[in-house]
Formats: C-alpha cells, structure tokens, sequence
C-alpha cells in the first residue's frame, strides 16, 4: 500500500512537472505568436506602401 501510494505521488509529481512545462511553453508560444502578428502587420504596411509607389511610377510612364 505505501509503495503504491508513494508510485502515485511520483506520477503526480511528473504530472505537475510536465504541467508546468508546457505552461511556460504555452507562454512562450502565445508571445511568439503575437510578434509574428506584429512583423506580419508591419510587412504588410510596408507591402501596401511598395504598391502605392509602384502603382505611382505605373501612372508616370509615358504612354
């Protein structure tokens, strides 16, 4: 009986461990998701501006 209770104890302290790990990962994840939303948003910015200025030399060519 206190082997099994002490294996149990064991398995829940890998659980809590292996919880805690993928919290911090979690955490991780959800940050890195908002600074590739932030770079996608800036990128985008910076691609509508490029179309802009081609789109104006476009309407400077001679015909």
């Amino acid at each position: 009986m206190l082997e099994q209770l002490q294996a149990l104890e064991g398995r829940i302290h890998q659980l809590l461990e292996r919880w805690q790990a993928l919290r911090a990962e979690n955490l991780r994840l959800r940050q890195q998701v908002v600074a590739l939303e932030n770079d996608n948003k800036l990128l985008n910015e910076r691609l509508a501006e490029a179309r802009a200025r081609l789109a104006a030399l476009y309407e400077r060519l001679p015909d």
